[in-house]
C-alpha cells in the first residue's frame, strides 16, 4: 500500500495523532508496531529526496559545510560508501557517535529522531539496504556522500532508467 493510501485512510484525526506521536521523543514509546510503520513511512519519503536530485546541487541544511566538516573531523576513517551497521550501532561506536549527534541539539530540527539510512550508497533504498538512525547521522553521511561523490551512482542510474 503506498504512503498516500495509507495516510487517507487514517483519516483527519487519524493523520493527526499520527503526526502528533511522531512528533514525542523516541523513550516515550515501547515497541508499537503501528508507530513503526508511521516511522517508516515518514523515513521513507523523506530518504527518497536523496536519490531523486542531483546530489552535487543537493543542500541536505544549511550547515552541510559545517556537518562535512564536524563528521570528517570526528569519523576520519568511515567508509561512507558501504557502511556496516556495527559502524552506527555497536557500543563502542554508539559512545562516539552520541557526543557527536548531541552538538547538533537546537541546530538541525528534530536531530535525535529516526530516518532510514542506506548501508551501501551505490544501492537504492531497499529492506536489506537500509538502517534506522538518527537524523544527525543520517545528514552527516548522506552531505559526506554528496561531496564525495558517492550519491553519483544512484543519481545517475535513476536518471538512466528513466529516460529508457
Amino acid at each position: 500500500m503506498a504512503s498516500d493510501d495509507v495516510l487517507g485512510s487514517l483519516g483527519v484525526q487519524g493523520a493527526s495523532a499520527g503526526a502528533h506521536a511522531l512528533s514525542l521523543p523516541a523513550d516515550a514509546y515501547g515497541n508499537d508496531p503501528q508507530l513503526e510503520v508511521m516511522w517508516a513511512m515518514k523515513a521513507y519519503n523523506h530518504a527518497e529526496l536523496i536519490s531523486s536530485v542531483d546530489p552535487k546541487f543537493l543542500k541536505l541544511t544549511k550547515m552541510d559545510d559545517d556537518i562535512y566538516k564536524m563528521f570528517r573531523e570526528t569519523f576520519k576513517d568511515l567508509d561512507i560508501k558501504k557502511l556496516n551497521p556495527d559502524d552506527l550501532k555497536s557500543d563502542e561506536m554508539k559512545e562516539v557517535w552520541r557526543p557527536f549527534c548531541n552538538q547538533f541539539q537546537g541546530l538541525i530540527e528534530d536531530f535525535n529522531y529516526g530516518t532510514l539510512l542506506r548501508l551501501d550508497c551505490e544501492r537504492d533504498y531497499t529492506e536489506e539496504n537500509t538502517i534506522f538512525a538518527t537524523r544527525a547521522q543520517f545528514f552527516a553521511v548522506e552531505v559526506a556522500r554528496n561531496k564525495e561523490g558517492c550519491n553519483d551512482v544512484v543519481f545517475t542510474s535513476k536518471c538512466s532508467k528513466s529516460e529508457s
